[in-house]
């Protein structure tokens, strides 16, 4: 226990929790959009596909979702901590920055992890919990119907849309920085060249934002 203490405090042992944590949601976000296409087959595929997951799939889901929010917890943890140190360390920040080799989407992790942890939240309690009910109404296991009515009003299509761009951004990063702190690539003479992991964050961003556009566009009904 103490090893994985001291493991724990190290910035070394932070990021790879980070990095394991990241992979871990990088599948689950793969497989959600794999889901959420599922509209485009019709009420009957999409319902189905949750009928399935809170029946016979209960047994598979209910594990999934534990591990998903240890590791969402360990994932803003391990990025918070490190944060803090650092500005402990340096109270005021520099006066002027020159980025020479990072990108748009490594400047804004920080506060884009942050949104993402909200629009999370939000998520849950408009889909899951139904708490959150834009249009009024909510139908227990009739997840085309509530797409269809949430997304058919502009703020919340917008909303997502610009919560997912950020997602986009934050999965470029992180999937590049995740597969290097394991040790899947080695050092590039190109650090920018991060074919894999903009493949990844395209593929996510598309597939999470088709669903509310072509809702709001009325090419799905």
């Amino acid at each position: 226990m103490s090893r994985l203490v001291r493991f724990w405090r190290s910035t070394v042992g932070k990021k790879v929790v980070m990095a394991a944590t990241g992979i871990i949601g990088i599948g689950f976000l793969v497989a959600h959009v794999a889901g959420n296409l599922l509209v485009f087959r019709g009420p009957a595929a999409i319902n189905g596909y949750s009928a399935f997951l809170h029946g016979p799939g209960a047994e598979l889901l209910w594990p999934m979702r534990v591990v998903l929010l240890v590791a969402l917890l360990l994932h803003v943890l391990a990025a918070y901590q490190p944060m803090r140190l650092s500005r402990a360390a340096r109270p005021h920040d520099y006066l002027r920055r020159q980025p020479q080799v990072s990108t748009v989407a490594s400047r804004v992790m920080r506060w884009g992890g942050a949104l993402l942890v909200v629009f999370i939240v939000v998520h849950l309690l408009h889909f899951t919990t139904g708490t959150l009910r834009p249009t009024g109404t909510f139908v227990r296991g009739d997840v085309y119907a509530n797409l269809i009515g949430s997304f058919r009003l502009w703020w919340v299509t917008l909303f997502y849309v610009v919560a997912v761009a950020f997602l986009g951004l934050h999965l470029y990063h992180g999937a590049w920085a995740s597969a290097r702190t394991l040790g899947a690539t080695g050092d590039s003479p190109d650090p920018l060249h991060r074919s894999l992991s903009a493949l990844i964050a395209v593929a996510v961003w598309f597939g999470f934002t088709l669903v509310p556009v072509v809702v709001l566009l009325g090419w799905v009904r």
